[in-house]
């Protein structure tokens, strides 16, 4: 199992002790997913943070139009589940889906919450991920009420520096909330 990234994205954080590092690695599911497989799907219910080890996903809604609108990108040591789904045990209204063929390790709810319980730097630990997501949402949710088209996809850009080049404009479009040829125009004005 590759482990040495999630191992060293908690060190950024409160660094594991080795009984905590163990503990973690026999809750971890390792998956290969396929690019346009499914990690969750509309009604079904989160059952797993999903942490990337390689890879990209996007977590969308669809409109009753089938309009794509993308809410979340997650790519190498990023986290990525539906939270309300996940905490409530609901079906979600979300999908999360490979862009490109991924290498994910995966908990389960209940592995997590037993991690919390037993080893408190845990519970510190995915309390400032969820926050830091809380923040970026807040950030996300302003921009979209106040900002340009082309502050937002500033804003992308800098979010974001590594995917630009590997998002079709489709995707980059519907997360910044306008259309892929009015993207196509704020792209060659950037040039």
């Amino acid at each position: 199992m590759q482990t040495t990234a999630i191992i060293s994205f908690f060190d950024s954080y409160l660094s594991l002790d080795e009984t905590e590092k163990e503990e973690l690695i026999n809750r971890l599911r390792e998956r290969k997913i396929k690019r346009r497989q499914f990690i969750l799907q509309e009604n079904d219910t989160c059952k797993h943070f999903t942490f990337v080890v390689e890879g990209c996903f996007k977590m969308y809604a669809v409109d009753k139009n089938g309009y794509e609108h993308n809410l979340q990108f997650a790519a190498e040591n990023e986290w990525i589940a539906d939270i309300e789904s996940l905490h409530k045990e609901k079906p979600s209204h979300l999908y999360i889906e490979a862009i490109e063929p991924s290498l994910i390790l995966q908990i389960a709810k209940q592995d997590l919450w037993d991690l919390y319980n037993l080893y408190p730097k845990f519970d510190r630990n995915f309390r400032v991920i969820i926050e830091n997501k809380f923040i970026e949402l807040q950030s996300r949710v302003l921009q979209n009420i106040s900002s340009t088209a082309q502050e937002r996809y500033t804003t992308f850009l800098n979010q974001y520096p590594n995917l630009a080049n590997r998002l079709p404009n489709t995707q980059i479009a519907s997360y910044i909330g306008i259309t892929p040829e009015f993207l196509s125009k704020i792209r060659a004005e950037k040039l």
